[in-house]
């Protein structure tokens, strides 16, 4: 038996998906393979496992012993974790998703004329694309619940430790979090790149591979 057992564990997985009309939009690389990992160790763990997952994540092995809920935007993520942390007992929140840093705000036609929403665009000629910055989920989540153990993600195109390690504190600070993984943009195209587990207080711990991350991450949150 996990020393998780009674906890509920929402973990949120893949990319999001921001949409331009019915059939188009931009995404990014990730697959959700951490996510997968961190479901199946805290199922193993003992924990019951909410899975929050992109449109184009993977699912994990024993997603039948999960529930499992899909969103699309980084808007309609943020509804469904506001809604499911103050709705429902959610013990930990694991914000492994890779969220857009942009949203569509407003599409023109190449003559400047703001086009209104429409099942596709014109294919003719390509459209003149305005967006806007997107909502930081991470930074909302205390606030929408306080009681959460909250544990953020933050990749840096980059594998100096150093750097890492202080970015991921300082979004650990503005999201009031427990814990923050810190990882480098390489970690897309692998699955044995180096990830730092920084809690709130003590010194990072160094895993190699997301696997490895996974298991230890949940470690930490056993004896938190």
């Amino acid at each position: 038996m996990g020393t998780l057992q009674g906890k509920t564990v929402l973990i949120t997985s893949g990319g999001t998906l921001e949409k331009w009309d019915h059939v188009r939009g931009h995404t990014n690389l990730s697959r959700g393979t951490m996510g997968c990992y961190l479901a199946e160790a805290a199922l193993a763990a003992g924990a019951r496992v909410l899975y929050m997952h992109g449109y184009f994540a993977q699912l994990p092995a024993n997603k039948d012993k999960m529930r499992t809920i899909r969103f699309e935007g980084i808007e309609d993520l943020g509804e469904k974790i506001r809604h499911a942390v103050q709705e429902e007992q959610i013990d930990i929140v694991i914000m492994a998703a890779a969220g857009s840093d942009w949203v569509i705000d407003k599409v023109y036609d190449q003559s400047g004329n703001l086009m209104k929403e429409a099942g596709k665009m014109p294919s003719d000629e390509p459209p003149i694309i305005h967006f806007k910055k997107a909502p930081k989920i991470l930074g909302q989540i205390k606030g929408w619940q306080p009681n959460v153990t909250l544990v953020g993600f933050k990749l840096e195109a980059t594998d100096d430790k150093e750097f890492l390690v202080s970015r991921a504190r300082l979004r650990m600070q503005t999201a009031n979090a427990q814990f923050m993984v810190a990882n480098s943009s390489q970690s897309l195209y692998g699955g044995q790149e180096p990830h730092w587990i920084v809690p709130a207080e003590g010194q990072p711990i160094k895993m190699i591979g997301k696997a490895e991350a996974a298991k230890a991450l949940m470690e930490c949150l056993q004896q938190d």
